[in-house]
């Protein structure tokens, strides 16, 4: 049964009186702790655990609940009781729309049908084919010495693959630059947004409002010119997801709306670019900081493919490849912070939940949790050899979260991954400049700040 099939029902509350959740100390003045959230979101999260598994803070006017424990947080997102909502998403609707990301009940459910079988197996196997050249066409267009703006290209090369693999879109050379312009002003933006309930002031024209409301528009205008070229092909065209999405009916049999088709492509261009680019550069950026973990992965892909590039088929001989990727997904998420709403008075962990509470929960805090992860700062991609992996608590890493809102593109994008890795790191070698700034860029998902590296030929 999915998550939002179910009338949602309190839980059992198990012997006793339900608590009230403690609320956190300091925050600021009317702001509350959302100026913490603005001030050192990172730092304000990873500590919420030493007040309790289950905690308040508040957010201007509001109170939110914050869930700490892996297991809270497994529950929370399992129980029908809790939907999509909250500021995260009530925020990022101004991005997202109506699409399978936002929505809940029956019209997730039609959606998520609607989407699943672009990402079956045997789909993922013919997308690679658009990784593997992507991957390689990146590899090649870098040179000996030449300084990579490498946050730049892994987003390039991030959309140019979910473009042509689930869009099939010509000419998404320039339209990859503009996409990436874009999302990188209008994330920030949703950030402030999200945590800072000050509507009326973000109308008001100052340069930065102006900057987040034409990068929207530019967003998405491209995302309509993309599905005008494919109507304006007329039949014929390639058997692609868009093409799935034009001729889908809703709950009646009439065509989706052109605004849910809309929704769609852009949660499409979004997840599939920003999480992927994101990943790659904090893997990169982790890689020039552990050399040994470089050396071994280079080794490693050697051995598989010897000279030539890897491909799909060769990716089930890479497992030191794949734990440095789930080693990177856990210290340095792209997607590190989501909401949930209750839909009734509720109970979790022994808590009393009102009905239509925010609720708050951070994937960052959580797979950097001591209580759950050895030397938990450290980039240990061991840690998930299978016997070591088996005493990391059930849902202390979810990069691709649980239940039915689990993101049916994981293995999409974890092929993705793994070909643009194998393919980049064993052909170059990349150096830290003095241009180069590793700190965190905090928005609705986590970059460095200017991953500028040099390229040096292995």
């Amino acid at each position: 049964m999915s998550v939002e099939s179910a009338t949602p029902v309190p839980a059992a509350s198990g012997p006793g009186p339900l608590r009230t959740p403690p609320l956190v100390a300091g925050g600021a003045p009317l702001l509350g702790h959302a100026w913490n959230l603005v001030r050192d979101p990172l730092g304000f999260l990873a500590k919420l655990r030493d007040h309790g598994d289950l905690v308040r803070i508040r957010l201007g006017p509001k109170t939110a609940y914050a869930v700490c424990d892996p297991e809270l947080v497994g529950a929370l997102l399992k129980r029908p009781e809790y939907i999509v909502g909250g500021p995260l998403w009530d925020t990022l609707e101004v991005l997202l729309g109506k699409g399978v990301a936002t929505s809940n009940g029956k019209l997730h459910r039609r959606q998520r049908r609607m989407m699943q079988p672009a990402f079956r197996p045997e789909r993922i196997a013919d997308y690679a084919k658009v990784m593997e050249e992507e991957a390689r066409a990146t590899a090649a267009r870098w040179r000996p010495g030449e300084t990579v703006d490498v946050g730049a290209e892994m987003f390039r090369t991030a959309v140019r693959i979910v473009s042509r693999s689930l869009l099939e879109v010509d000419s998404i050379g320039e339209k990859a630059d503009r996409i990436a312009d874009s999302l990188h002003t209008v994330f920030e933006g949703l950030y402030r947004r999200m945590v800072l309930s000050a509507g009326p002031l973000y109308r008001v024209p100052t340069p930065a409002n102006r900057r987040f409301e034409h990068a929207l528009a530019d967003l998405h205008a491209l995302v309509d010119e993309i599905i005008a070229e494919r109507r304006a092909a007329g039949p014929g065209g390639p058997e692609d997801l868009l093409a799935e999405l034009l001729r889908a009916t809703d709950e009646s049999g009439a065509p989706i709306a052109d605004q849910e088709i809309h929704d769609h492509v852009v949660s499409l261009v979004v997840a599939g670019a920003e999480n992927v680019a994101s990943t790659l550069s904090w893997t990169f950026h982790l890689l020039t900081e552990h050399p040994e973990q470089e050396r071994k992965l280079v080794e490693e892909v050697n051995s598989v493919a010897g000279d030539r590039a890897i491909t799909f088929a060769d990716l089930g001989d890479l497992p030191h490849t794949r734990n440095v990727i789930t080693e990177a997904m856990r210290i340095r998420p792209a997607a590190w912070i989501f909401t949930r709403r209750s839909v009734a008075e509720t109970e979790l962990g022994g808590y009393r939940i009102p009905a239509d509470a925010d609720i708050v929960y951070s994937v960052y805090a959580m797979q950097r949790d001591p209580r759950s992860f050895d030397r938990h700062l450290e980039f240990d991609p061991d840690r998930w050899i299978p016997e070591r992996a088996a005493d990391i608590p059930e849902f202390a890493m979810m990069p691709f979260s649980v239940g039915n809102r689990k993101c049916p593109g994981d293995h999409f994008s974890l092929a993705e991954l793994a070909l643009i890795l194998g393919t980049v790191a064993p052909r170059w070698r990349l150096e830290r400049v003095p241009e180069t700034d590793t700190g965190t860029r905090v928005g609705i998902t986590l970059h460095p700040k200017r991953l500028v590296l040099r390229a040096e030929p292995r």
